[in-house]
């Protein structure tokens, strides 16, 4: 692609004697007299890159490139000028110039100045489109109709630009941490990193090496340092889910940290600044923890600034339709057809798994199907025949609640509790083995197990 440059000094010689030699080069070159007709070609063309004189008739150089940035934001601009002082170097770099040239100058001066813009304008173009690649990739299956996720959007869309720190509330498998990439995408930090950390996932003993990190020799293992996550997120976002599982000791830290934002390597003296936006989650209640001990008020209050509930699926069944559609995109599988009487199916069951369910039933339909129109033939044989709301009266599809669906509701629970059972069984009570043997996914095993009453007799 050909850079377009343009040229804006009152010397005709040397602005002539530039556009020549810039032309030879192969840039594309457009060259003028003052500020003001430079405004002009700016409007009126796409330039990459401004190389303008400090002083100039009608307009200097630093009021065009100040209203050369509001004019095209992403232009590089190099200041040449015969008069050089530092505070006028620091005025133009601060108003955002490239480069700073002293008349006169070598040929080859000014064709690495203009190189390293150019090249330093194709890394931001890069860095952008991989940018929106990664919130498309993130983003794109962030979709809803309902009443309850446009409500949701429009909160994200005015915290996600603060600094406040937000919790983020709901149950397994809603889209927490979706929500929470969707608040930084949308943030000023979009920049910087995004960094996740299931502080359930990690060993209590490993938990505050991982947070704030650690220094060589600081326990057995430390072989070198260490930098924490905190560290990792600097200038970004930092995810902390399932923060209820954090132990009482290592809360205090955080609240230390949260405050002052300042962490302490473990095993260093030194402590680190920090510059992180801490976005959390939980899938428990923490005001139930505050009340039983297990988690401090203070950190409580310093982590929920800013609350988020993302409603469970069953709350938003209005969006299933659009999920489902953005799960057969995800597979490859536009061409599947899903019949009515499935569909309504889908809708009307209570999702305890929420959209992680869904978007595993999906890709498990889609991989076994027999034909391109999915049907209620194929759904899986562990698949809820029924749904609290049909056993409370009439569901959203006007089906009346009868005593025989009341009977048909026990005997499928109970016929679920006997597979379950038999498959923990079969896999010695290893609850990973046999949720692999029932073909779902771990947590909604457990989940099932709770609301079924099966417990391991280990336990």
């Amino acid at each position: 692609m050909t850079i377009r440059i343009l040229i804006a000094d009152d010397d005709a010689s040397l602005r002539r004697v530039i556009e020549v030699k810039l032309k030879q080069k192969g840039y594309d070159v457009r060259a003028v007299g003052d500020g003001e007709s430079a405004l002009v070609e700016l409007k009126r063309g796409k330039f990459d890159l401004l190389l303008t004189d400090m002083k100039m008739p009608k307009m200097d150089g630093i009021t065009l490139l100040e209203l050369a940035k509001q004019t095209a934001p992403d232009l590089q601009l190099i200041m040449m000028t015969a008069f050089a002082t530092v505070s006028q170097a620091v005025q133009a770099v601060k108003l955002g110039a490239f480069d700073y040239l002293t008349k006169p100058f070598e040929d080859e001066q000014l064709f690495v100045a203009i190189e390293k813009a150019v090249r330093f304008r194709r890394l931001e173009e890069e860095n952008r489109s991989l940018r929106d690649q990664v919130g498309d990739k993130y983003l794109k299956h962030f979709v809803g109709a309902s009443r309850a996720f446009k409500e949701m959007l429009g909160l994200i869309d005015k915290v996600a630009p603060t600094e406040a720190t937000i919790l983020i509330t709901g149950e397994s498998g809603s889209g927490k941490e979706l929500t929470a990439h969707a608040i930084h995408l949308k943030s000023p930090r979009a920049n910087g990193p995004f960094v996740p950390v299931n502080c359930a996932a990690i060993p209590r003993e490993l938990i505050e090496s991982e947070l704030f990190g650690h220094v060589k020799g600081a326990f057995t293992g430390a072989i070198k340092d260490k930098k924490g996550k905190f560290q990792l997120a600097d200038g970004g976002t930092l995810f902390l889910d399932e923060v209820s599982e954090l132990g009482i000791e290592l809360q205090a830290k955080l609240l230390r940290t949260l405050q002052s934002r300042i962490v302490e390597p473990v095993g260093s003296e030194t402590p680190l600044e920090v510059d992180v936006r801490i976005v959390a989650a939980t899938n428990v209640s923490l005001k139930e923890r505050v009340a039983d001990g297990k988690f401090r008020e203070d950190l409580f209050y310093r982590l929920n600034v800013i609350p988020i509930d993302v409603p469970a699926l069953r709350n938003r069944r209005d969006d299933i339709p659009v999920l489902v559609k953005e799960f057969l995109q995800k597979q490859d599988a536009l061409t599947v057809e899903i019949a009515p009487e499935l569909l309504e199916r889908l809708v009307a069951y209570d999702w305890p798994g929420n959209i992680r369910e869904l978007e595993n039933l999906i890709e498990r339909m889609v991989v076994l199907r027999k034909s391109d129109k999915l049907t209620v033939g194929d759904l899986p044989a562990d698949f809820a025949q029924t749904t609290p709301n049909q056993a409370v009266g009439q569901n959203r599809f006007g089906f009346d609640k009868t005593s025989a669906t009341a009977q048909q509701a026990v005997s499928f629970q109970e016929a679920q509790r006997r597979s379950i059972i038999d498959a923990l069984e079969k896999c010695y009570w290893n609850r990973t083995k046999a949720a692999e043997l029932l073909k779902i996914p771990r947590h909604i095993l457990v989940y099932r197990m709770k609301q079924l009453g099966i417990t391991s007799p280990q336990a």
